[in-house]
């Protein structure tokens, strides 16, 4: 099931910080550091750029996955995902300014998809697992940076 891949990817990100695991080939960093550069790398930037394969290329079964049709929205919200997915790649390797930037951009994007995908399961009663799985990345993701971005003191 393609769709617990998404809350896998945040699973392993913590798994690597907590296990001190080093995200940078022999760093020293705090937790709060390593594990920011795990959710970077893994959840941002893997479980974006997977997502973007399954809104195009696997389109039709993504769709049919989340109890949608398949249409043009869908191929925007897979480049979208491409985008965020290099950028969070790019980011893993950064610091601070390029972490709450792109976490803003993440959380915006997840947590408005969250609320769609609740509205759809109320109104709808759509519990398919990319509409009801997917909620367990969609607010863990975000509550994660931003957990990591307060016990580093980026604010």
């Amino acid at each position: 099931m393609g769709v617990l891949f998404m809350p896998a990817t945040l699973l392993v990100a913590w798994i690597l910080a907590i296990f001190g695991v080093s995200a940078t080939s022999g760093s020293d960093e705090d937790f709060a550091v390593n594990a920011m550069r795990w959710m970077m790398f893994v959840p941002v930037g893997g479980m974006f750029i997977a997502s973007s394969f399954m809104h195009t290329v696997l389109a039709k079964k993504t769709a049919a996955n989340i109890g949608w049709k398949t249409n043009g929205f869908q191929y925007e919200l897979g480049f979208v995902s491409l985008g965020i997915g290099i950028a969070g790649l790019v980011a893993a390797s950064m610091d601070t300014d390029a972490w709450i930037i792109v976490s803003i951009i993440v959380s915006v994007f997840l947590l408005g998809a969250a609320g769609y995908h609740i509205v759809e399961m109320v109104r709808d009663k759509n519990f398919k697992p990319g509409n009801s799985i997917v909620l367990l990345s969609d607010f863990g993701l975000p509550i994660s940076l931003w957990a990591l971005l307060f016990a580093m003191g980026a604010f």
